[in-house]
């Protein structure tokens, strides 16, 4: 009797007040969750697994010491994953961070080549940002997978003490001379010794990945993963 109550209002709920797909703008079916089943198939899956070399392996080579990277989707131009992140950040649509979370966190448990992560940690955004924005749009997504990979999320360890846009621009020699001042930990002895997964929105050059894993790193016996939701594809020149 609940479940039929609880169909009939959803249904009620969806006449007043439509659901539409992300992707193509569409009336979201019974069943359907944020996008429509023709949109959640046509996105960009990576396969990139924890358990063989791939792309995001190759991005932090010889920049980082970490053990492995991942990504869950591709990210394009004009493509629906831009349009799914950028509703995550500037249109309050947190419920994306948990629908990447949960899809990305059930592969990520299966995958073999993932050793048992204690702790998820968010790439964080400046408090004064954050205020802005009032959510960090990696919080859910990490939520999400610490879930999925039996580990405890950790939104306060790592913290950013500069108000900066990432340095993507900028040349190495001029990242360089200020990432020191970007991050800093708040407890060293908690991650000593401890497997921690790195994770944000999208990785385009790695800089911002690359600077928060070095912060990290400077934790004695730390075991460095990263994963991000997207990864802009490398281009060949």
């Amino acid at each position: 009797m609940l479940s039929k109550l609880s169909n009939i209002l959803i249904d009620i709920n969806t006449v007043l007040l439509p659901r539409v797909c992300f992707g193509c703008n569409v009336h979201l079916n019974r069943g359907e969750y944020l996008i429509c089943t023709v949109c959640r198939n046509d996105l960009p899956l990576t396969d990139y697994s924890f358990n063989e070399e791939n792309a995001v392996d190759r991005t932090f080579y010889g920049r980082i010491n970490i053990k492995k990277a991942g990504s869950f989707l591709f990210f394009t131009e004009n493509g629906l994953v831009k349009s799914l992140i950028h509703h995550l950040k500037y249109k309050n649509q947190e419920e994306i961070g948990v629908f990447l979370g949960d899809w990305y966190g059930q592969i990520l448990k299966e995958d073999i080549g993932l050793e048992k992560i204690d702790y998820v940690i968010p790439v964080p955004l400046h408090p004064k940002k954050l205020r802005k924005r009032g959510y960090n749009q990696v919080a859910k997504f990490g939520r999400r997978l610490a879930h999925h990979l039996g580990a405890e999320y950790l939104e306060n360890v790592l913290v950013k003490t500069a108000n900066t846009k990432t340095q993507t621009k900028k040349g190495r020699i001029g990242r360089w001379s200020g990432e020191t001042k970007l991050y800093k930990l708040t407890d060293t002895v908690l991650l000593r010794n401890k497997n921690v997964l790195l994770v944000d929105d999208v990785i385009t050059t790695g800089a911002t990945m690359e600077i928060c894993g070095k912060t990290l790193k400077q934790v004695d016996g730390l075991t460095l993963y990263v994963a991000s939701m997207a990864i802009v594809p490398l281009t060949k020149k």
